[in-house]
């Protein structure tokens, strides 16, 4: 799960424009101004960089950085184990 903490800050950086020194993997996004609609965003922008499906309703579980990476190795190995 760990392995995509550093991909995951980078790409929270990127899609909201933050310092990367203010990413730390258990700030709650909240605090970084990430609210309900910006979970979304974040999902579209894990979708389209991973060319992954996440569920929408799973944005309620992102709530920190390494809440964020465990969510997407799940979704990572349901690709890899859903061919």
């Amino acid at each position: 799960m760990g392995e995509h903490i550093p991909e995951v800050r980078q790409i929270v950086s990127d899609t909201f424009r933050l310092d990367p020194a203010l990413v730390e993997d258990d700030t709650p996004l909240e605090e970084l101004g990430i609210d309900s609609k910006g979970r979304i965003r974040l999902l579209a922008a894990l979708e389209i960089y991973y060319e992954i499906t996440i569920d929408l309703d799973k944005r309620d579980q992102l709530t920190d950085i390494g809440a964020v990476a465990g969510l997407l190795a799940d979704a990572l190995a349901a690709k890899q184990g859903g061919g």
